[in-house]
């Protein structure tokens, strides 16, 4: 049987990235990196626990790329360029098989983005999964949750809604043979695109942003509690896809409701003026990455959920009463 450091060695090691900035990696008690004059390290941490986050059956190789991109997508909200990253892996037991496939996902992604594996730890128990991820920005151009303006433009990246219905098709235990349509819609919830460079570009265009993990409308609320405005959003203009319009058998109004509260999507939600609309779309444009303008912020106060963000279709008033992903309610 594999002994913690031979596992280490053998899937942790071999395959990893080689920065010029990491002074000591993997093979002592801490890692020690070197951070750039003038830059400011930004760092995110998530657990991912099977059961909760993803099925103790799933795919390693998917499992090892979700667990890596939501903490990428953390790091694209504040305009950050990833660096490093440490894993802590808890097994019930050393599947070597799983860690391969798992590896596979994880290496494949940091590879990607030049993200190093600088330390962490591996031990018995519940499978999870806990990541650190560090990325460096210019000091002081981080973007945060607080600072949304009155008459901000607000933006989404890409198409939302898919990663619920994809989730919808992984716990539909009882169908057998799944769609060409279901598997791509499972293929999206597990493998989004973490906005790492299109945030980095956006960085002094927008005015605030954050990554939706836990549903638009829950996530966007953290913006205009921290920022003290309100939010109107046009339905309409939501970012479907028309996979999820097939999916729901046409059903717009279902499809609208799906992608306001959809989580892990792992796509950005930022405000900008109006004036940097041109330049947003020419970056965007470039790039080859949608982004959409759904709404507008309001003048303030923050209130309750239901009053500080008001949902229209075309001019007519929305009543519906949604809520984001909550692992303490849902």
């Amino acid at each position: 049987m594999s002994s913690e450091f031979n596992l280490i060695d053998r899937f942790f090691v071999q395959d990893n990235v080689s920065r010029n900035d990491v002074d000591l990696g993997i093979g002592d008690d801490c890692a020690l990196v070197s951070v750039p004059e003038g830059y400011q390290v930004a760092i995110t941490t998530d657990t991912l626990a099977a059961g909760t986050h993803f099925l103790a059956d799933a795919d390693p190789i998917k499992v090892g790329y979700k667990a890596l991109a939501s903490n990428l997508s953390d790091l694209a909200a504040m305009g950050a360029k990833p660096t490093w990253v440490s894993l802590a892996l808890t097994l019930p037991k050393p599947d070597e098989k799983w860690l391969e496939g798992f590896c596979e996902g994880f290496f494949g992604l940091a590879k990607q983005h030049n993200v190093q594996l600088i330390g962490g730890d591996t031990t018995k128990g519940p499978l999870s999964i806990t990541i650190t991820v560090q990325g460096l920005v210019p000091k002081g151009e981080a973007l945060t949750r607080k600072g949304a303006k009155v008459g901000d433009d607000i933006y989404v990246t890409g198409l939302i809604g898919d990663s619920a219905a994809g989730l919808e098709v992984l716990l539909n235990t009882s169908k057998q043979i799944k769609t060409e349509l279901e598997l791509e819609l499972e293929y999206r919830h597990y493998y989004s695109t973490p906005k790492v460079e299109l945030a980095q570009r956006l960085r002094h265009l927008c005015h605030s942003a954050l990554d939706i993990s836990d549903g638009l409308i829950s996530d966007l609320a953290h913006i205009l509690k921290q920022s003290n405005v309100r939010a109107y959003i046009d339905v309409d203009q939501l970012p479907i896809s028309d996979e999820l319009m097939q999916y729901f058998s046409g059903n717009r109004e279902r499809c609208e409701k799906t992608a306001l509260t959809s989580g892990e999507e792992y796509e950005l939600c930022f405000t900008a003026p109006k004036e940097n609309r041109d330049a947003i779309k020419k970056i965007s444009f470039l790039l080859n990455q949608d982004v959409s303008i759904i709404g507008e912020i309001e003048k303030g106060p923050f209130s309750t959920l239901q009053d500080t963000i008001k949902l229209h279709k075309d001019t007519t008033s929305l009543d519906w009463v949604l809520y984001g992903y909550d692992h303490f309610r849902n």
